[in-house]
């Protein structure tokens, strides 16, 4: 088969997870005194890590507020950590087909790979019982995120393959231009966080409309 391996995106990719970071927000935002978001807000701000997410939620837009004070940060950052630590998973639910596909997948070794933090991350994977599914996990506080080339290539390494043997499976532009940094073939998922931007202008070598769409790709001979 062309690929042995596949990585994979989690929030967007495999899991619904917005409604847990939207009460979570919230919840932060309304203890700092700043207005609370909509959950559309939310789903377009996803994907680039707990950090980023705070700052947009305190700046009310995708550009990040320079402005905002480092102390604020701090406390919105540990406040909504607090929040989501309670939260991860309560309201997330799997996309559909994923568990059905991820089983047709199980010949194949994989790897996840999310700018969320480790404790959020297993906590999340353990709930909706998808750990068993991944040999490799990556995490945003094991080093550098997506889409910086780094978490995929050591990913790459700890599963034992090359770039050219594994495929990224992902719904944000974070994940392509990861997979475009380190030399790898990218699936982008039509469905998810997109951040308003249209991925096919990104030129990932699959698109996919539904998660199964992504078997005969990884099959194919």
């Amino acid at each position: 088969m062309r690929y042995q391996g596949v990585l994979f995106d989690l929030d967007g990719t495999l899991v619904n997870s917005a409604q847990d970071m939207y009460i979570a927000l919230n919840l932060t935002l309304t203890e700092v005194a700043f207005p609370v978001v909509s959950y559309a807000q939310v789903c377009s701000w996803v994907g680039n890590g707990i950090d980023t997410l705070v700052k947009r939620g305190l700046s009310g837009s995708v550009e990040v507020n320079p402005e905002l004070p480092a102390a604020l940060i701090d406390l919105a950052i540990q406040t909504f950590r607090s929040h989501y630590g309670q939260l991860a998973g309560q309201y997330a639910t799997l996309y559909p087909h994923v568990e059905t596909g991820l089983a047709a997948l199980a010949g194949f070794p994989k790897a996840l790979i999310t700018n969320k933090d480790r404790s959020f991350t297993e906590s999340l994977l353990d709930t909706l019982k998808l750990t068993s599914h991944f040999k490799v996990l990556i995490c945003g506080d094991d080093g550098c995120k997506k889409p910086a080339a780094e978490p995929l290539l050591n990913a790459c390494t700890a599963l034992g393959l090359q770039p050219k043997d594994v495929v990224m499976v992902g719904d944000s532009k974070s994940d392509i231009v990861a997979a475009q940094n380190a030399n790898i073939d990218a699936i982008a998922l039509t469905y998810g966080y997109h951040q308003g931007i249209n991925l096919q202008d990104l030129n990932p070598q699959y698109l996919c409309g539904d998660f199964l769409d992504i078997i005969p790709i990884l099959t194919q001979r």
